[in-house]
């Protein structure tokens, strides 16, 4: 185990709509259901219903000593939560959101049993902010952590017209997360995998003594790259194909710690947190047989065959370390009372996974950035098989599972609870059930490396890094605004229901609606705060 951890220790107000176009039962099932209210978690139902009423005598007694046990029964009722959150996954990579080519078969039979979401948003285009808004249920305006990690404090080295806010290099320890919220509310905390959260500590994504997973609240943390590439890049001579039988893989230690986890004893619920380090880049497979099957079936001549073979393998293999997993839940015979959610930090890397038909992607706040896979199964409570085309997103979860724990939510929380959707999934596909709109803010450029040569146009499956410019974004309903800082324009489009594709900027003939959604958004990153882009002290106008 790779655990820099200590070994010995275990503002601003949110804009209002504007309008848009056009359980599983308890063990003390008899309470919950004479409650009879569906959208209550079952084990607010049976609070509810064990209210005592004023008798004497012995009854009396009776119902003081089930009173007393109640805090014993609550805590065996509510649910355990499995969050597992993958890392710079497509929206379209997986088969059952289209992918032709990847085949994700336990991902699969977790959508069949559960619902599957067509609009989920991760909170932000790139990995440390994304996973900062999560954690919190705050957007990156409200934190002000919009970017990722560095290994020192400084700005962005390119010289452009504006210049972004210097880096954030921790999530501040004051900032109240999931799981010191869970964790106040009687639950295990567990995390494996990719924290990102702190200034790079001796190496790459290393954690920090200070301010790693059991600084944030995860009673348990332990760090490990589990089979990814991470874990023997820098060694050449292991990058060579592994010449496993058909059908096997590398193990990974990362899901065998989670599956230990799973299988020891539990006395109380559990939150687990498996953060993958699967599909980000490095583009590798040492898994011969399964590279082979993807060379083979990709057609030869796409012009990214050879790295897609090598990605389509890790697509396949996430996958696979995600139905161990799900095995063990069954194994272990928790599966009827785990939530289990599954979705990623942002959108696919352009050069490998295309996004299509989205435009954009990691890095840019289009479509294919932030529109991301999102996966829900709580047998007994989220009909199985279900598609849900509700406007969600990664902030979302905070306050779902903080009501899920019966937990008190903090203030200042710029999500809202999925209860309702989980229980409803023919709520408006145009977002306009949401007390509050999507908001996202990214005052960086990028790529840092090769910024001036990158195109300038951000497209569709087109295999390059573009350009991203700094620039905010708001969804209310099924308008979204795209705002850039260089120029102060919008762009506005409408992608509710199928209308996936940003390739019509629309503001020049709803100017009123483009104007609105433009001062909700510059009113809310005023109100919270925001850090901005400014004049860069270097930049001068070429002639």
């Amino acid at each position: 185990m790779i655990d820099f951890e200590n070994p010995t220790g275990s503002a601003g107000v949110s804009p209002a709509p504007m309008q848009a176009p056009g359980a599983r039962p308890s063990l003390i099932a008899s309470l919950a259901e004479a409650a009879g209210d569906g959208r209550v978690p079952f084990f607010r139902q049976a609070q509810r219903a064990r209210r005592p009423h004023s008798q004497s005598g012995p009854t009396l007694l009776c119902l003081l000593a089930l009173f007393l046990f109640v805090p014993a029964i609550h805590a065996q009722e509510r649910p355990n939560i499995l969050f597992i959150l993958a890392d710079d996954l497509g929206w379209s990579d997986l088969a059952c959101y289209g992918n032709e080519w990847f085949e994700t078969p336990h991902l699969d039979r977790l959508a069949q049993e559960g619902a599957r979401f067509t609009q989920a948003y991760s909170a932000a285009p790139i990995c440390s902010a994304s996973r900062a808004a999560l954690l919190t249920g705050k957007t990156t305006a409200r934190l002000g952590f919009e970017f990722v990690t560095k290994p020192e404090a400084g700005y962005q080295p390119m010289v452009t017209p504006l210049r972004a806010p210097p880096f954030t290099l921790d999530l501040p320890l004051d900032e109240v997360t999931i799981a010191e919220t869970l964790s106040e509310a009687g639950y295990q905390t567990v995390f494996f995998g990719k924290w990102h959260l702190n200034q790079h500590y001796q190496r790459y994504l290393g954690w920090s003594p200070t301010h790693g997973p059991k600084s944030q609240g995860f009673q348990v943390a332990e760090e490990d790259f589990g089979s990814h590439p991470y874990s023997y890049w820098k060694d050449k001579s292991k990058r060579g194909f592994l010449d496993l039988p058909e059908g096997e893989f590398v193990e990974d230690s990362m899901t065998q710690r989670a599956i230990k986890f799973l299988e020891g004893d539990h006395d109380r619920p559990f939150f687990l947190m498996v953060s993958h380090f699967y599909v980000h880049d490095p583009i590798h497979t040492r898994v011969k047989w399964l590279h082979d099957h993807y060379a083979e079936k990709i057609p030869a001549d796409h012009p990214r065959h050879d790295v897609l073979a090598h990605y389509g393998a890790m697509v396949t293999a996430l996958d696979h370390y995600v139905g161990q997993l799900l095995d063990a839940l069954e194994e272990t015979g928790v599966v009827d009372n785990t939530l289990v959610v599954f979705t990623s930090d942002n959108g696919g890397h352009p050069n490998y996974a295309g996004n299509a038909p989205l435009r954009g992607s990691k890095w840019n706040l289009y479509e294919g950035g932030v529109r991301v896979p999102f996966l829900a199964r709580w047998p007994g409570r989220i009909e199985a098989g279900k598609i849900n085309e509700a406007a969600v997103w990664a902030v979302d979860l905070f306050p779902t599972f903080a009501e899920i724990a019966d937990a008190k939510l903090p203030p200042d929380r710029d999500g809202q609870s999925l209860l309702p959707v989980f229980d409803d999934p023919e709520l408006d596909d145009t977002g306009d059930w949401r007390e509050k709109p999507m908001i996202w803010h990214f005052p960086y450029y990028h790529p840092e490396k090769g910024y001036h040569k990158a195109p300038a146009e951000i497209g569709i499956d087109d295999g390059f890094t573009s350009q991203t410019h700094p620039h905010s974004a708001i969804r209310d309903g099924a308008w979204k605004l795209l705002y850039f800082f260089e120029d102060a324009k919008g762009e506005l489009y409408d992608i509710g229901g199928d209308s996936v594709v940003e390739n019509k900027e629309i503001s020049r003939f709803y100017e009123e609606i483009a104007d609105d959604a433009q001062a909700k958004l510059l009113d809310y990153l005023d109100e919270t705060n925001a850090r901005l882009p400014t004049p860069h002290p270097d930049y001068s106008e070429k002639p």
